[in-house]
């Protein structure tokens, strides 16, 4: 960039690297549009219940195989600065819904594409991008009234869950892990609502998918330090350690010279003193099963073994909080507060073995009941790259089912509302006069994306069936969305939170013309 010659002789003043280009105009729309419509075309296949995954060979020589949006996003190395603009919007979707990534990306990348034939055909940018706000405001209008609330409906429920392991590794063909979450959260629910982080998982590495179950409780892995530890107990007393159930070191070295062998023994029993007291303390609460974030010393672990309780020493301090939350203990950091007003209850306690890829294999498993602060999904099969997708599915479907729980409002999947709200937009930009209207009927096409996205990916003519449902939608049938088998059917048994598709129109939108408004691109590095 330089300013011309002025007439006085003087030469243009350079202020970037001569290697620097500048892209104005037209030719700005077009690098941006054509990043993100790539980023949409990379993501399309893997959309909806006949979606495919994605392999993706890293550079340091791992493979990962998914169909999670997230994932996917999370994995590319991405350099052009629209590419990573729609990175930003996959984690901004991921983390306020856990849910709905490809939807958002392939929406926003739609909405690039039609921005771009308009600003070709000399439509302003600011137009453009008052059309947009002017149609999703439309379509949110159009969401609320489609939206339906549930109270308490287990069914429905168990449909968001399904809903959103369909497709993914976590989907069995039924019901049996959309209940489990649903238990799950219904268990850790309270009169504060839900929350999905009270809700952990587990690999069982052992069995397959159809084994996984739900421990009102923890499943923990443990080392345990005495083969005589009680195997298993029912119905205790938890206490929860934070300090060293051992003799105290001293902050600073001295020496002390023992002259007499009645000074030697003086000092042997006065640490056997000292131990004995923390063994009665312990005792005194009427514990039964002992956990500490710190060491435990040796005697005082064959000790209270003896008394019949279950003693586990240096567990990390997020696995002690843990088990004072699910169990209702409070955790005690000096031995001298302890007593019974700190413990917690537990119904069952069990070690159970296995093997695993590094030969035996512990467990610790402890139950709470039906008043577990925490519980535990316990997914069974390998210890592969399998289990972590699995997983990965499993989490998505808890956040989009805790999110349902807390709002209470949903609305039916498979394109429908999309369709429904296109159509809405368009009769709105029938009513405006300005160039706005040009705007309004691109981001209605947009929104026509999502279903005919879903037929292509089930195997059927994209154009066909998308007639076929916006044909329905005039005729009144309001309820009517692509099916998994790609027909145009009334769609009963796919629900998703209103708020992960408000999240998703707003913040597709808010990228789409955050990205129109630039004018200019200065790239240093001459590409």
């Amino acid at each position: 960039m330089a300013n011309g010659n002025d007439g006085s002789g003087r030469a243009p003043v350079a202020i970037v690297r001569p290697t620097t280009t500048v892209t104005s105009g037209v030719g700005v729309t077009q690098k941006l549009v054509t990043a993100a419509t790539a980023f949409g075309d990379l993501m399309q296949g893997t959309f909806g219940p006949q979606g495919l995954d994605k392999m993706l060979y890293k550079t340091n020589g791992e493979t990962a195989v998914t169909n999670d949006g997230a994932k996917i996003v999370a994995e590319l190395l991405v350099k052009h600065p629209a590419a990573k603009a729609f990175v930003q919007l996959a984690d901004a979707q991921e983390q306020a819904c856990g849910d709905g990534v490809t939807g958002c990306l392939l929406f926003a990348s739609e909405l690039m594409r039609e921005a771009g034939r308009l600003l070709e055909r000399g439509l302003h940018p600011l137009v453009c991008i008052q059309g947009f706000q002017l149609a999703l405001d439309v379509a949110l209008q159009h969401l609320e009234h489609r939206t339906e609330t549930m109270d308490a409906d287990r069914k429905r429920l168990v449909s968001v869950a399904r809903t959103s392991m369909t497709g993914t590794s976590a989907d069995t063909g039924d019901d049996t892990l959309a209940n489990l979450i649903v238990e799950a959260l219904n268990t850790v629910a309270s009169s504060d609502g839900v929350d999905h982080e009270d809700v952990r998982m587990a690999k069982r590495t052992q069995g397959n998918l159809h084994d996984t179950r739900l421990v009102d409780g923890l499943v923990l892995d443990a080392a345990l330090s005495l083969d005589r530890l009680p195997r298993r107990l029912e119905s205790g007393t938890v206490l929860t350690l934070t300090c060293p159930l051992d003799v105290e070191e001293t902050v600073r070295e001295t020496e002390i010279e023992v002259e007499r062998a009645d000074q030697w023994m003086a000092f042997i029993e006065a640490n056997d003193a000292l131990l004995k007291g923390k063994i009665e303390a312990v005792l005194a609460t009427g514990a039964t099963a002992i956990f500490s974030a710190e060491t435990i010393e040796p005697s005082i672990v064959h000790a209270l073994t003896d008394a019949g309780c279950f003693v586990l020493g240096g567990l990390e301090r997020s696995g002690i909080e843990d088990l004072a939350r699910a169990s209702g203990a409070t955790m005690c950091d000096h031995l001298d507060d302890a007593d019974t007003s700190v413990l917690g209850r537990f119904s069952s306690l069990e070690i159970e073995t296995g093997e695993g890829l590094d030969g035996r294999r512990e467990r610790l498993c402890l139950r709470f009941g039906e008043q577990a602060g925490l519980v535990t999904l316990d997914v069974g099969g390998g210890d592969g790259a399998a289990v972590e997708e699995t997983i990965r599915g499993l989490y998505d479907a808890l956040r989009s089912t805790s999110l349902a729980m807390k709002s209470g409002a949903v609305v039916r999947g498979g394109g429908s509302f999309h369709m429904g709200a296109s159509l809405m937009v368009k009769e709105a930009a029938e009513g405006q006069a300005g160039r706005e209207r040009l705007a309004m009927e691109a981001f209605a096409r947009a929104l026509e994306n999502i279903p005919s996205t879903l037929a292509q990916n089930a195997g059927v003519d994209r154009l066909d069936t998308l007639l076929s449902l916006r044909a329905a939608h005039r005729s009144g049938q309001q309820h009517a969305g692509i099916a998994a088998d790609g027909t145009v059917a009334p769609i009963e048994g796919t629900w998703l939170p209103t708020d992960t598709l408000h999240h998703a129109l707003e913040a597709a939108t808010e990228t789409a013309c955050g990205l129109l408004r630039v004018d200019q691109v200065i790239s240093a590095r001459g590409d």
